[in-house]
């Protein structure tokens, strides 16, 4: 029975640093391919020579880099979870996975179709890529990713930050401010580079905070490597 429970504590300290790493490896890799694909797209969509071969490396290096990204979203989701043990509410826990994987898929969507275009340009030039193409093309990357994507993370960020008030995982303070930002990202129409970063910026800080948090000497109640009481109603 000893070993059994000193295995168990063994896990639970092991969870959250687990998912403060896979949640910075995210933070960071998003935000740079965001950036990056930002920076690395013609200003004149109908100057097909404004892409130049510089651009298109630095577009190429964003879609190999963008796997990584998502693979460490599904870490940090799922080490999350696990977090909640029992504690954790079906109805929410649902809609925090669904939220999240809709999310991932539609970021891999957008960028699948990215990754198509400057393969076929790489291919044919501006002969297959024509203006046109190029500007229907990332209309419909902006959306999948911009509008809908972003509108699944904000759902991802609301129903987490429930969870986290119903089982105490996290200091209240915290869920209200993920609530806030949530709120915008849902309500906002704008396609800012600012937006699209909340997101990545979010798991970033939530996961130095599990982090550090992760080494503190604090008794059991948040994130601190000891399974979360739940909130009393």
């Amino acid at each position: 029975m000893l070993k059994h429970d000193t295995i168990r504590l063994i896990h639970h300290a092991k969870t959250p640093r687990a998912a403060a790493i896979a949640g910075i490896l995210f933070g960071v890799l998003f935000s740079f391919c965001i950036i990056n694909l930002k920076l690395s797209m013609p200003a004149n969509l109908t100057d097909m020579n404004s892409w130049t071969d510089t651009n298109r490396s630095r577009i190429a290096i964003t879609m190999e880099l963008m796997p990584f990204a998502g693979l460490a979203f599904l870490w940090f989701v799922g080490v999350v979870r696990d977090k909640m043990g029992t504690y954790e509410d079906q109805f929410f826990a649902t809609v925090v996975q669904g939220s999240g994987l809709l999310f991932l898929a539609m970021t891999f969507c957008a960028f699948a179709i990215g990754a198509g275009m400057l393969t076929a340009y790489n291919i044919g030039g501006d002969q297959v890529i024509t203006p046109n193409i190029f500007q229907v093309n990332q209309s419909i990357m902006g959306q999948i990713f911009s509008t809908y994507g972003v509108k699944m993370a904000a759902v991802f960020m609301f129903s987490l930050s429930t969870l986290w008030l119903r089982t105490g995982a996290m200091p209240r303070e915290l869920s209200f401010i993920t609530y806030a930002m949530a709120i915008l990202m849902f309500l906002s129409l704008s396609l800012s580079l600012w937006v699209l970063v909340i997101f990545p910026a979010w798991v970033l800080g939530v996961s130095i905070y599990i982090m550090v948090l992760s080494f503190s000497r604090k008794p059991s109640g948040s994130m601190d490597g000891m399974t979360p009481e739940p909130a009393e109603s």
